[in-house]
């Protein structure tokens, strides 16, 4: 029997982060703010990053489900270091992606690989964050993922190829 799912109630004040349902932004996460909540427990949030469509540089207010809000995610300290296929989030445009470490440049760049569209990008160490998952109303610290030959070789090409670019 599966444990019953815990109820979390937010806060007017409350900073969360919000999942995009969006094509090309599935699974993205997105800071915010919850403003407050309807009786139909609905919660209204203004976004730290993203701005509305129109002409005014707002930011942009949304109405959502509670199944579409998780509170942020625990710090974890790194000192900026993180060790290789650690599963991690990178911050890109203007919210955090899940991807994994596949390799490093220098002593504050690596290279994070996203599954969901098959790329390998350089990111500072301070745009990584150590990744979790929310299970259950319970944050759980992910577990590395086992290696994948194919990018070694590819991170060690460019590498090669980049690793002036942040010297």
């Amino acid at each position: 029997m599966r444990p019953p799912l815990k109820r979390v109630d937010f806060r007017p004040g409350d900073k969360v982060e919000v999942c995009s349902k969006e094509e090309g932004f599935l699974g993205s996460y997105y800071e915010a703010t919850v403003l407050s909540r309807h009786e139909t427990g609905r919660y209204v949030v203004r976004y730290k990053t993203l701005l509305r469509d129109d002409a005014v540089s707002e930011p942009l207010t949304k109405t959502l489900f509670p199944r579409d809000i998780r509170p942020s995610p625990p710090k974890v300290y790194t000192r900026g270091e993180f060790s290789l296929y650690q599963a991690v989030d990178a911050f890109d445009n203007d919210g955090w992606w899940s991807g994994e470490i596949t390799g490093r440049i220098g002593p504050h760049h690596y290279y994070v690989y996203f599954r969901t569209t098959n790329e390998e990008i350089a990111y500072p160490s301070s745009k990584i964050r150590v990744h979790h998952e929310w299970v259950n109303g319970d944050w759980i610290l992910s577990q590395r993922e086992p290696p994948q030959p194919q990018l070694q070789q590819q991170n060690q090409d460019q590498e090669e190829q980049l690793g002036q670019q942040f010297n």
